[in-house]
């Protein structure tokens, strides 16, 4: 099995500007036809990612294509940090703090990178 670090950059157009986010990414054996275990390694607040690092992805799971490379990947997670989806989340209290509360999820993420 191969394992990779990746780092992403939090996206200026997201609260997470400025950070630096270490990812893991572990590939089966069977990949490309099963996904990589992608985690993140920094701690991060977002309703899609928990405190272990797992993130909520559809193409880390049932949406995974062998035609998905890993910058698609990594794309995609970036594009999560721009646009969380609360209505999928990990961690129920940060999804409801960004429904209720977008100023202070902004400034918790803020704090937090």
């Amino acid at each position: 099995m191969f394992h990779w670090q990746a780092t992403i950059m939090g996206p200026i157009d997201s609260p997470y500007a400025g950070g630096v986010f270490l990812v893991s990414i572990h590939f089966p054996p069977d990949y490309p036809f099963k996904p990589p275990k992608v985690s993140f390694k920094t701690k991060i607040y977002h309703p899609n990612i928990n405190s272990n690092g797992s993130i909520c992805l559809d193409i880390l799971k049932e949406q995974w294509s062998p035609a998905l490379t890993i910058s698609k990947v990594l794309l995609s997670i970036c594009s999560l940090l721009i646009d969380p989806n609360p209505d999928d989340p990990l961690v129920l209290e940060i999804a409801h703090t960004y429904k209720t509360d977008r100023a202070k999820y902004e400034t918790t993420v803020r704090a937090w990178t």
